[in-house]
């Protein structure tokens, strides 16, 4: 008589895997870092109330300082092109600092604005270098009154009493007046 050897079917325990594979899946989801762009840091006006007609704002012409980038990222500076963008902080500069001195300046920093229009065909490169730009020139006006230097300037912990108070003198009437105009459809 034959012995029949009766061995079980030889099975992988799966539930071990199972295990190791939630293990490696939590891993990978703790360890991995997922790139999220912040985009721009603008501060956007309210929405306007649809039952209210819009403002009727009269502003002197001197007191804006217009630029314009086209399809082809070509920048117009007050009518004027520009191929060098380093050359836009210096000029913002002087027209916010103009005090009515030259009389195809603004007024005073306060009735400053600085009027930015690009095209819809406008390289996203080329907008936020212009807006870097005017922050810049902004940042180096605030720094020079607060008596600190740009990077302090920068840094300022505005939870800081003593901060605060730099902060504060810097920008008292002296508002970024930087107008970000809605993009043509197209063309120049």
């Amino acid at each position: 008589m034959a012995r029949s050897r009766n061995r079980g079917s030889q099975e992988v325990n799966a539930g071990s895997m199972a295990d190791i594979a939630f293990l490696l899946l939590i891993f990978f989801l703790v360890t991995t870092t997922i790139a999220s762009d912040k985009g721009l840091l603008i501060t956007l006006p309210p929405k306007p109330d649809p039952n209210e007609p819009p403002p009727d704002i009269k502003m002197n012409e001197r007191n804006i300082f217009k630029i314009l980038a086209n399809t082809q990222d070509q920048l117009m500076v007050e009518d004027e092109p520009m191929e060098d963008i380093s050359q836009l902080r210096p000029m913002v500069k002087e027209f916010v600092l103009n005090y009515g001195k030259d009389p195809k300046s603004s007024d005073s920093p306060k009735d400053a604005i600085i009027s930015f229009k690009a095209n819809r065909g406008t390289s996203y490169e080329l907008f936020t270098k212009v807006l870097d730009e005017l922050f810049a020139a902004y940042n180096e006006m605030y720094a020079q009154r607060a008596g600190v230097t740009v990077e302090q300037w920068r840094n300022i912990d505005r939870k800081d009493p003593v901060q605060k108070a730099w902060y504060d003198k810097a920008r008292k009437d002296f508002p970024k007046n930087i107008s970000i105009a809605q993009p043509s459809k197209g063309g120049n």
